[in-house]
């Protein structure tokens, strides 16, 4: 009998301590009732789940993510070293514009596979796609380093299509991956992570230019080859899921349509598609400016690390920024100056001087670009889906980067001012639509400027209605 007693007070504890709990979720929950309303799901979910955001194993991560992004993104970030060694030496009877579509393809490709690549990581995580990337992006820097003289179909080949399918199995699994290690602090660990490929876009330039006059092309490109195999080997052993997995993939969902229903969503993929468009121009094209405008070589050679140097900061610092004032408050003011840089020193550029300034001004504060976008569609993303929607929105960037640098090329039919100025603005023009419609996406997601926006419109109706309406005069 006091074992039912002790039994029914427990009892009575614990539905005390739910109907507590419940209150401290939503305070209009009735507790008395005898079946209070079931704790909205997302709750729920907020509640339960436990996110490390940081630690020893979670910065492993990190490390690993960074590493692979220094190996993949960060050799598209040095493209405009190899553009210049393709139009003067390997390839010199093909156009600008023809040697530039090999590094949009690998951008392209880069994008487009992270579609899929999103959800065979929502299915099965990092422990395939890693190593087959790493393995794919190290033989086709191999093949390159064998492709023969105004041979352009070898390069395309080995340096557009393989290297370009071997780093999207490594870029879009090595960002989604910190989605599962970090929440409050995501922005920060994306910054990080996309900040490797910064790096690479400033050692591997100049690597390039200190070992093509020593040991010829071919030894280079093979030397950076083992170099990516080092960093890559590392991520291997580091990069982790945490998560649960589905284990199944399904196709039909590996483009995720319904981030479309959300007007926050839509707007940031117009948006970041035009910005992309306009992104890598500055990047394929500033070294052959700097010689056009006769810029010593011994500056020249180095404006593309100067430009990714640069970089650097600007993944890591809107990031930790972003944590603490919103994505879009720093994404938008990075795109309306970069916006600025295009149209009102580049544009205008003809000393060395305001050459290297805009090029390292343009690495300043163009990194965010590539940071705070997936961070922002983390932000307005359920988890589960996130790594569809972010394949999804990179299927957009990926045309867009896919046409922007060969419609640079084709702009730029003969290296002139007059040309490059029609490329410059062409750029800056683009640049500063994107950043428009990407401002569109905070305004429909910001709840009170929607009310401002409202209640003006609403009381500039109310003021209409009520004027007298004026007596028509006889004549």
């Amino acid at each position: 009998m006091a074992d039912q007693v002790t039994l029914h007070d427990q009892e009575k504890r614990d539905k005390e301590k739910v109907d507590e709990a419940l209150a401290v979720v939503d305070p209009t929950i009735d507790v008395g009732q005898e079946e209070p309303p079931p704790v909205p799901a997302d709750v729920e979910e907020h509640l339960q789940e436990y996110v490390p955001d940081g630690g020893r194993e979670a910065w492993t991560v990190v490390l690993g993510s960074s590493l692979a992004l220094f190996a993949s993104a960060g050799m598209i970030n040095a493209y405009g070293t190899f553009q210049s060694y393709y139009e003067t030496t390997l390839l010199p009877s093909s156009s600008s514009s023809s040697i530039s579509l090999i590094g949009s393809l690998q951008v392209f490709l880069l994008y487009f596979v992270g579609t899929f690549a999103g959800r065979i990581f929502d299915a099965y995580g990092t422990s395939v796609m890693i190593p087959l990337g790493s393995l794919i992006s190290v033989f086709a820097l191999m093949m390159v380093s064998l492709a023969q003289h105004d041979q352009a179909y070898q390069v395309f080949l080995s340096h557009g299509v393989l290297f370009g399918f071997g780093i999207a199995l490594l870029f879009n699994p090595s960002v989604a991956v910190l989605g599962h290690w970090f929440r409050r602090r995501r922005a920060l660990a994306i910054g990080l992570t996309t900040g490797g490929s910064a790096s690479g876009g400033v050692i591997f330039p100049i690597i390039l230019e200190q070992l093509i006059p020593a040991v010829g092309f071919p030894w280079a490109v093979r030397i950076i080859a083992f170099i990516i195999l080092g960093c890559l080997t590392v991520s291997c052993l580091t990069i982790r899921t945490r998560l649960p997995l589905s284990g199944h993939i399904s196709w039909r969902t590996a483009i995720d349509f319904g981030g479309w229903k959300d007007p926050r969503y839509a707007f940031a993929t117009i948006g970041a598609f035009l910005l992309f468009y306009a992104f890598f121009i500055p990047y394929f094209y500033i070294q052959i400016y700097a010689d056009f405008r006769h810029m010593p070589p011994g500056i020249a050679n180095y404006l593309l690390a100067i430009l990714n140097a640069m970089n650097v900061p600007s993944r890591i610092l809107p990031g930790i920024v972003a944590d603490r004032y919103g994505t879009l408050n720093v994404f938008v003011p990075a795109a309306t100056i970069c916006s600025i840089l295009i149209l009102g020193l580049w544009l205008p550029s003809r000393s060395s001087g305001s050459i290297i300034a805009f090029a390292a001004l343009y690495g300043l504060v163009s990194g965010a670009f590539v940071s705070l976008l997936p961070t922002y569609i983390a932000t307005i993303s359920p988890r589960e889906v996130y790594g569809a929607r972010l394949g999804s929105v990179y299927m957009v960037v990926a045309v867009a980067t896919l046409v922007g640098t060969p419609t640079g090329g084709a702009l730029l039919k003969e290296v002139d001012q007059k040309h490059f100025n029609g490329l410059i603005i062409f750029s800056g023009v683009l640049t500063l639509a994107g950043t428009i419609i990407l401002a569109g996406a905070g305004f429909v997601g910001s709840k009170r400027l929607r009310r401002l926006f409202t209640r003006r419109a609403s009381s500039e109706t109310e003021k209409s209605i009520s004027e007298p309406t004026q007596p028509e005069q006889g004549v």
